[in-house]
């Protein structure tokens, strides 16, 4: 039983919220190409974005965003022409609400 509470708090630990924003920004997929993107959400360890590719679990992109600059991310999920993805690194807090703000302001 104790086992079961450990795995559930863990997954409510990696859950976060994401903040909804409709924002283009360049991206390089696996392949170096440009990969316009539609930033849909955000959080300081992520993003979903619509893209016009399909990528494989695991997948390699770059993202450039204003503000923070590029922020090399992992795709976690990939269908219907959105895609999930995990940062590598997050972005600071401070750096990420001013990106927020800008992205909202549009």
């Amino acid at each position: 039983m104790p086992m079961a509470k450990r795995n559930l708090a863990f997954s409510d630990v990696r859950k976060e919220d994401r903040d909804e924003v409709h924002f283009r920004v360049k991206g390089y997929g696996p392949d170096a190409r440009e990969l316009p993107l539609l930033i849909v959400n955000l959080s300081p360890h992520g993003m979903m974005a619509r893209c016009d590719e399909a990528f494989e679990t695991g997948a390699r992109i770059r993202v450039t965003f204003p503000i923070v600059g590029v922020v090399v991310s992992e795709v976690r999920w990939s269908l219907g022409g959105r895609i999930g993805c995990q940062f590598d690194s997050a972005i600071d807090l401070a750096s990420y609400y001013e990106l927020l703000a800008m992205m909202v302001r549009r």
